[in-house]
C-alpha cells in the first residue's frame, strides 16, 4: 500500500474562499469521488427512519461525494457544500428502499472514508464507508492536518488532483478541461 498526502483540500474560515477539493477520477470509467475538508467543527445530523444520530465533524474531517457512474462535477460540489458549508443533514434510506436505485451520487463524512462497491447506495448510516465504482474501492482516505491522506495499492486505476471551486463552476479559464469529462 502507498500513502500520499494530497494537500489541504479545505477552505479557510471565510465562507467566500475559493475552496479546494481532492478529485479522484477513475481511469476505467466516468466514476469519481470529490472530497473537501471541514473548516470548523459542527454536529452532522444523520436521519434514519427510526431515529436521528448526530456525529461531530472536526476541523479537517472530510466530506466526500461519490459518483459511481459519473455525473456532473458541479452536482457533486453542490452536494458537498450543502453538508460542509451549510450543515445539511444526511438522509439514510432503509435497506431495500426503491429510491436507492435512483441515487446517482452519495455523501459520506468523517475522519476516515473507505470506498466500497459492495454496499447499497444511501442505506448505510456508518459514515466511514461510501458506495463507489469497483476500480476505486481499493482506496482509503484519512483526514490529517496536512490535508487528505490517500492510501492505495497502485495508481493504475485512478488519478488524483486538487481542483478549486472556481474551476468547477466556471469562474476561471481552466474550467474547460473539466466541462467535457464531468458535465453533461
Amino acid at each position: 500500500m502507498q500513502n500520499e498526502s494530497c494537500g489541504n483540500s479545505g477552505a479557510g474560515e471565510d465562507e467566500s474562499d475559493d475552496a479546494a477539493y481532492l478529485l479522484i477520477s477513475s481511469k476505467i470509467s466516468r466514476a469519481f469521488i470529490l472530497i473537501g475538508q471541514v473548516n470548523r467543527r459542527f454536529p452532522l445530523c444523520i436521519e434514519l427512519q427510526e431515529r436521528e444520530v448526530c456525529q461531530t465533524l472536526l476541523e479537517g474531517d472530510m466530506v466526500a461525494v461519490s459518483a459511481p457512474e459519473g455525473g456532473e462535477l458541479r452536482h457533486a460540489a453542490m452536494l458537498l457544500e450543502l453538508v460542509r458549508r451549510y450543515r445539511q443533514p444526511l438522509l439514510v434510506l432503509p435497506k431495500g428502499h426503491e429510491g436507492s436505485k435512483r441515487l446517482s451520487m452519495v455523501v459520506s463524512a468523517g475522519g476516515e472514508i473507505i470506498p466500497k462497491c459492495t454496499i447499497i447506495r444511501g442505506t448505510h448510516p456508518e459514515q466511514n464507508v461510501i458506495c463507489s465504482a469497483e476500480e476505486l474501492s481499493a482506496l482509503s482516505f484519512h483526514a490529517s492536518t496536512d490535508g487528505v491522506k490517500l492510501t492505495y495499492p497502485s495508481k493504475e486505476n485512478f488519478t488524483a488532483e486538487i481542483i478549486r471551486y472556481s474551476e468547477i463552476f466556471g469562474l476561471t479559464e481552466h474550467n474547460n478541461r473539466y466541462r467535457d469529462r464531468y458535465n453533461d
